[in-house]
């Protein structure tokens, strides 16, 4: 597919304000044209089919020093080797992960990341998060460039539902795993410190509590719904995308110990010691935020229902967010699986459920 550029549309969204006191509806930005140019920090200039005939690829995590990302598939738990020039490789599947067509499962084979150190030899780790029949749980498997093996379980029993079980995994700056996970259709788990749903998790490559946490659990952040996305802008500030119920979707800057609000909020409230989201989206106006990534320290979103990569710029104070642009609106249909290219200002974006051995991996480039 030859490159394109330019967008199809552009909608504005709303923008909160970060004090735990504003209750005001959020306001309205004015909206960037996304063909205008004008972006001091870069915007997509093009973008190309990379790879094709996935079937709903979930998560893509680039290895340490090679050419080359694992890629998971949702439905079927296979996990592919992409490499630059878009070559795929099957190099095995994920034990136990379950996805059901009839009730259009939510769960599946989900987020991966490679460990910080991994080079096929001295360090094989890669690490999945997978619904499984029973639960949501994190795995680990060795990788050694070429086939998966071993099945190692290092987090079990994270209530597993149809809908709402997150499923990102990431590797922070500091070397520890991030895992978001979700409620699970239990609103209640997610103001439960004790549970491990509607949580941001932060554990060791064993699935132990990380250092510092903030309540010497393995909760990080907590009062999240549907947690999807993670990302780290350049001076280390973790933000993440969540899925709302029907009023608003969020994007959220997150602090250790921070209550995000769910179920009491969503959205910008009012409730005493509850964190306000940084920008916010209509379900149905462009929204139902998937996965971020940051390039040029501007934050990009995918989305499922909203059909459109969204560019949010983090503003001067590293705090909000600037005005926000949409690209390529419903011209790949359903967009969730998003990450940069180490070394390079581009991204791979993957699109979701358009049917078996129907989905694409893209290249978008960042001029």
């Amino acid at each position: 597919m030859a490159a394109i550029s330019a967008v199809a549309a552009v909608v504005a969204v709303g923008v909160v304000q970060s004090t735990a006191t504003a209750a005001a509806p959020p306001a309205v930005p004015r909206a960037q044209d996304g063909g205008s140019g004008a972006h001091r920090e870069g915007a997509p200039s093009g973008v190309s089919t990379l790879s094709d005939r996935l079937t709903t690829p979930w998560g893509i995590s680039f290895l340490p020093g090679k050419n080359a990302a694992l890629v998971t598939e949702r439905d079927t738990a296979t996990v592919w080797k992409v490499a630059l020039d878009g070559s795929k490789q099957k190099v095995g599947t994920v034990p136990k992960a379950v996805w059901n067509y009839t009730t259009q499962d939510k769960g599946g084979l989900l987020g991966v990341a490679a460990s910080p150190t991994w080079n096929g030899t001295t360090d094989r780790a890669v690490f999945f998060m997978e619904t499984t029949a029973g639960d949501n749980r994190v795995v680990r498997m060795n990788f050694d460039g070429t086939s998966l093996s071993g099945y190692t379980p290092i987090l079990t029993g994270i209530v597993r539902d149809t809908q709402h079980n997150g499923g990102k995994i990431a590797f922070g700056p500091d070397g520890y795993l991030y895992v978001t996970t979700g409620d699970a259709q239990q609103s209640g788990l997610a103001q439960d410190r004790n549970s491990l749903n509607g949580k941001i998790l932060r554990i060791t490559k064993t699935g132990a509590a990380a250092p510092g946490n903030p309540f010497g659990t393995r909760v990080y952040s907590y009062g999240h719904r549907n947690p999807q996305g993670l990302a780290w802008d350049r001076n280390g500030r973790l933000w993440e995308t969540e899925i709302g119920e029907s009023t608003w979707d969020e994007l959220n800057l997150i602090k250790p110990g921070g209550n995000y609000g769910w179920p009491k909020c969503e959205g910008s409230c009012s409730v005493a010691g509850m964190k306000n989201p940084k920008m916010v989206w209509k379900p149905d106006q462009g929204g139902v935020p998937a996965q971020i990534a940051v390039v040029k320290n501007v934050i990009y979103a995918t989305t499922l229902s909203g059909r459109r990569l969204w560019r949010l710029p983090i503003d001067a104070t590293g705090q909000g967010i600037q005005p926000a642009t949409a690209y390529y609106t419903g011209a790949y249909g359903r967009l969730r699986a998003l990450a940069k290219v180490p070394g390079a200002d581009q991204l791979w974006l993957g699109t979701s459920d358009r049917g078996a051995e129907k989905d694409l991996l893209l290249k978008v480039t960042i001029k």
